[in-house]
């Protein structure tokens, strides 16, 4: 084999290899392509997503809102329980009280 023919059949060997890895290339990039109804399905649910985290945070948002307004009337309410246990309590003492003056009076 002459130089003339090894250089030829080096350049048709690397032609046909660069020709299968065009090829090659060109079947896997046209399998794997992404259909534009794809990509707009994946928009569409990318949107829906991030409307459903921001419901999420405004509901987080209400709840915790919601509940300390809630802890802020419990407590509230158990300080005018406690007012009120207070005040009935001094008044069965004042009551006691007076029963005990009328009967020292009635005694007398």
């Amino acid at each position: 084999m002459s130089r003339t023919e090894f250089v030829v059949t080096t350049a048709v060997i690397l032609f046909v290899a660069f020709c299968l890895g065009w090829f090659a290339n060109w079947l896997l990039h046209r399998f794997t392509r992404v259909a534009a109804g794809d990509v707009a399905e994946l928009d569409r649910m990318s949107q829906e997503l991030h409307e459903a985290e921001e419901t999420r945070d405004q509901a987080i948002t209400y709840l915790q809102q919601r509940e300390a307004e809630l802890t802020n009337q419990l407590n509230q309410t158990e300080a005018e329980l406690r007012a009120a246990m207070d005040g009935l309590r001094d008044a069965r003492h004042e009551t006691e009280e007076m029963r005990r003056h009328i009967e020292s009076v009635n005694q007398a």
